[in-house]
């Protein structure tokens, strides 16, 4: 396999010694009641396979045992899967791959790059709402990466008729509760974002946090050029959005499982979500 397309081989399966390193030390285990008839690694691996096939719950391909039956009950997969949700797991391990990243020197946060993107919920739901620029009913979120490509920040959620502009507001106290816990330093990083987010409010939530807005300036239909000092703008980091936060949607949508809400609950959609930026984080150390 070349290198360009090792560095955007995206993984969907772990090995058990990946497994044991990058999830197995966040997972919630249990004190009471039987143990699973499956280890957690093959659990977890159901659930990443369906994230990545996209059918439903009782259409996953369970393997076969000894005497020909299915070696475990999608309902046992899917409420393991609820209990992880429940207790934070699929935070933790998302944290845990940022960690990861940041001890091997793989982050690049001189420049973040911020965007949203709306998914369609065929089946309705909770935080869901019509968005006139997509002209779907969904939801969206707003999430960050460095410029490798790397998700560095769990996202901010909001209905599809929500605006992304007060999300930023939102998103950004995550953004350094993370860099805090991890360990890496913002301060003097530039924050590149599209004219969506061009208001003064954002632009003073960034610099209060000792970062630089690097915002694509949002005319409003103006004929006229605004009057005063224009804020300050590469737009040749701007133009990397293309290259990072853009690519790593695209990725997002190899998981066929995010392509469309079919989860009635939010809680539940986020989770795959989550678990989808955490296989794309992996990809450094998970090389087929």
């Amino acid at each position: 396999m070349a290198k360009s397309q090792q560095w955007q081989w995206i993984p969907t399966k772990l090995s058990f010694e990946q497994f044991e390193q990058f999830v197995l030390p966040h997972l919630s285990v249990g004190s009471r009641g039987p143990s699973p008839k499956l280890s957690f690694y093959a659990i977890f691996n159901y659930i990443l396979r369906l994230l990545y096939l996209g059918c439903p719950w009782q259409e996953l391909p369970i393997e076969k045992d000894a005497e020909g039956r299915p070696e475990i009950h999608y309902t046992r997969i899917y409420d393991r899967f609820r209990r992880w949700e429940k207790d934070g797991c699929f935070d933790a391990v998302f944290t845990g791959s940022v960690a990861e990243l940041h001890d091997a020197d793989l982050l690049d946060t001189t420049v973040i790059h911020g965007d949203g993107t709306t998914t369609a919920a065929k089946k309705g739901g909770d935080n869901i709402g019509f968005s006139g620029h997509k002209k779907v009913k969904g939801d969206k979120v707003v999430a960050f990466c460095d410029r490798h490509c790397n998700v560095i920040a769990p996202f901010v959620s909001a209905p599809g008729n929500h605006n992304e502009s007060p999300m930023l507001r939102e998103a950004l106290p995550v953004v350094m509760r993370i860099a805090k816990l991890v360990g890496f330093d913002l301060q003097g990083s530039t924050v590149s974002l599209d004219g969506v987010y061009d208001c003064r409010r954002n632009r003073k939530a960034i610099f209060n946090r000792g970062m630089v807005p690097n915002i694509n300036a949002n005319p409003r239909g103006r004929k006229t050029t605004k009057r005063g000092r224009k804020p300050l703008f590469d737009a040749a980091i701007f133009k990397e959005r293309f290259n990072t936060i853009e690519r790593v949607f695209a990725w997002e949508d190899k998981f066929r499982h995010l392509l469309l809400r079919f989860d009635r609950i939010s809680r539940l959609h986020y989770a795959f979500k989550t678990l989808a930026y955490t296989m794309i984080n992996l990809r450094h150390f998970c090389q087929a």
